[in-house]
């Protein structure tokens, strides 16, 4: 069973890391483009503080969030409506998250373990959303990176992303109209500390190896698959690194290789629906 207590720390760590780049900015810096065309800094924020308060809707008041989806002039722009929301200067910014965050874990901590939590075309465990807040929180902080120019050092925190980017193997194909294979695949993944973290049958034929950091970036679809140190053996693992994506929701439009890129990045924001 998930220990929710340690899964919820590694969400607040992993949030007060983002919280410690962004505090210090000056207000220009907060307008910075990040690789999700049109998002700057602010947006990307914005955007964690207001999945965050439909995540806790989801967790407290399931009448509050279906009324919240239902209320969406348009449904196709859920997530920038979203952030567009939650945008205020800077400093109200960085409280409103703060805020929705702690009120998010404490409803999380409070939920019973097997309720199943209303989500966009899903139901959620409360361990399953916190892993989903970790996805976001990670491959957020990571467009924030990227704008500001920093690199982060990979932590042990990876490894629910690694194992959501796993587990949504069958989702990543049918978001893209492709067969669900039946045959299992094999993760192989080399994590932070240098140890192995590993998902599926030792015996399956497909396989995937590489840096654990790597096949987060591929699953969040925060690079192309070509800049990665990523090995796909066999025919369904070689597919799977094409369509990975560790959200829900309709599939992403990815990265473009490193080689292709002028200026911008894929389109993909990074399921405000995992």
């Amino acid at each position: 069973m998930v220990d929710l207590t340690a899964l919820l720390a590694d969400l607040t760590a992993e949030s007060e890391q983002l919280d410690a780049l962004v505090a210090p900015l000056p207000p220009e810096a907060w307008a910075r483009p990040t690789p999700a065309p049109g998002w700057t800094v602010a947006h990307q924020i914005a955007h964690l503080a207001w999945t965050d308060h439909v995540a806790r809707l989801a967790a407290t008041d399931g009448q509050a969030f279906y009324a919240s989806v239902a209320s969406a002039p348009d449904p196709a722009r859920l997530v920038d409506d979203g952030a567009e929301s939650f945008l205020a200067p800077p400093a109200e910014l960085l409280a409103r998250w703060r805020d929705g965050r702690a009120a998010l874990t404490a409803a999380l901590a409070a939920a019973a373990p097997g309720e199943k939590l209303p989500w966009y075309g899903t139901g959620m465990s409360p361990a399953s959303m916190a892993t989903a807040r970790m996805m976001e929180t990670w491959a957020h902080g990571e467009d924030v990176a990227d704008a500001l120019g920093v690199s982060r050092t990979p932590t042990e925190r990876l490894r629910h992303v690694a194992h959501l980017g796993f587990r949504t193997l069958g989702h990543s194909f049918a978001a893209h109209g492709r067969p669900v294979p039946t045959a299992p695949v094999r993760v192989e993944l080399a994590g932070p500390d240098g140890g192995t973290w590993s998902f599926g049958p030792a015996d399956a034929a497909d396989r995937v190896t590489g840096p654990a950091l790597d096949f987060c970036l591929l699953v969040t679809q925060r690079r192309h698959r070509a800049d990665l140190a990523l090995v796909a053996t066999g025919p369904i693992a070689d597919e799977w690194l094409d369509v990975a994506q560790a959200f829900a929701g309709p599939p992403g439009a990815g990265r473009e290789p490193a080689s292709a890129q002028v200026g911008t990045g894929g389109d993909e924001r990074a399921g405000a629906t995992a």
